[in-house]
């Protein structure tokens, strides 16, 4: 079949066995490592998957026409072609499928007012049991910061919201916007530790529901507002921008224009940071299984595509981090509670519904460890003299929040 001969040249170390519908097998590898055997069964997509596996391997999975077998998972076998393939395409006709598709990813990622609201209800005005089945209590949705060694989710999360706060050296009495606000998660803590008013604003009609009950919950909404609004309708005079995870749904047509938003929302003295996922490779386009089924619209950039954008604003990029292995870590979590779950997400759904999003986390997370994509996070400012001269008062602030953290938790809090 025209698959195993794809096989044959993307598996050149560890052991795969395929098993057709007859279950006759052949083997793929150099023999090396745990054998993992998947299935291929009747009526299956064979040839499609040859001729266009980056978007037929998903589809083959949720729809049962591909199995592996047990003890392994999905993600064994993703990660098997993955650590083979790194940032490799898997043939010469799927490179030249991949420039031809980044030809017309502005066409794909266009996100003008009103579609992108519908872009973002595709994902995130999903039944709100499917995210407490692996999100962490704060309902970050986004890559967590893991500090040292052993940390749980949990503390990652917060450890996240610390670093990202002590960046913007926020004071108390500013005015803070949130945009892609999520489920309000950020824009309260940074009430709570700071004294600064946010705004925080969604286009999704699930999370803002959320995220306005949880601040009525603790008593922050006399200084957090949750908008259900376009960040490009808002009025200017923000003190600090903060954008966490919503960047990767912009488009890449729309990034002058998103800059240029931030911009004119920031007040002269202002301080924005930009948390994204990233590529480390040139630009390209986005999966054509995650467009279609997870992220309509989406897509993650590369440093050299956000700084051109950025350069001919009245901004200025003062610090940019590249964090490494922090978003495999946190998807290898949210993987492990969906899976230990799982039964609860075909009851919300159906059993394709489950099986498509494990197949989205395994992917993510391989894609993380082996395709070169990590998380950017760009400070940005108007003024050049807006922050400290060296990054010692990021750690000096993160201190101090951590202590603050341990008198809250032994209050009680």
């Amino acid at each position: 079949m025209l698959f195993g001969l794809l096989l044959d040249q993307v598996v050149r170390q560890g052991t795969l066995r395929v098993a057709d519908a007859k279950g006759n097998f052949k083997a793929y590898g150099d023999g090396t490592g745990e054998r993992i055997t998947i299935r291929m069964r009747d009526g299956g997509p064979h040839l499609g998957l040859a001729i266009n596996p980056y978007l037929k391997l998903g589809e083959a999975y949720m729809d049962g026409h591909l199995t592996v077998d047990a003890p392994h998972t999905i993600y064994d076998f993703l990660e098997l072609l993955l650590s083979n393939l790194g940032t490799q395409y898997a043939s010469r006709p799927m490179e030249l499928y991949a420039a031809l598709r980044r030809m017309k990813r502005r066409l794909d990622q266009r996100n003008p007012v009103g579609k992108a609201q519908a872009n973002v209800a595709h994902h995130y005005d999903l039944d709100g049991g499917l995210y407490d089945l692996f999100l962490d209590a704060d309902k970050q949705y986004s890559c967590a910061y893991f500090e040292h060694e052993g940390m749980s989710l949990e503390e990652a999360q917060l450890a996240k919201k610390r670093h990202i706060i002590a960046k913007l050296d926020i004071k108390p009495g500013q005015r803070v916007l949130d945009i892609g606000c999520g489920w309000g998660g950020m824009a309260l803590t940074i009430a709570r530790e700071t004294g600064a008013s946010v705004v925080g604003v969604t286009l999704s009609r699930e999370q803002h529901k959320v995220a306005t009950d949880r601040a009525l919950e603790r008593a922050l909404s006399d200084r957090v507002e949750f908008r259900l609004q376009d960040y490009r309708e808002l009025e200017p005079g923000f003190d600090r921008i903060v954008s966490v995870g919503m960047f990767e749904h912009v488009g890449v047509g729309h990034y002058a224009e998103y800059f240029n938003n931030v911009e004119r929302l920031l007040n002269p003295d202002g301080v924005a940071l930009i948390h994204t996922i990233g590529r480390l490779d040139p630009p390209a386009a986005t999966n054509p299984w995650i467009a279609k089924y997870i992220f309509p619209g989406g897509y993650i950039p590369a440093l050299s595509e956000m700084a051109a954008s950025v350069e001919p604003t009245g901004l200025m990029m003062t610090d940019i981090e590249v964090l490494r292995l922090h978003y495999a870590m946190t998807l290898r979590e949210w993987r492990r509670r969906f899976m230990a779950r799982r039964a609860e997400a075909v009851a919300l759904y159906d059993e394709r519904f489950a099986r498509m999003w494990e197949f989205y986390l395994a992917a993510s997370e391989t894609s993380f460890r082996y395709e070169g994509m990590v998380n950017f996070q760009m400070q940005l400012t108007r003024k050049v003299d807006a922050l400290p001269l060296t990054r010692d008062y990021i750690h000096s602030r993160e201190i101090i929040m951590e202590q603050s953290k341990i008198t809250r938790l032994a209050g009680g809090d």
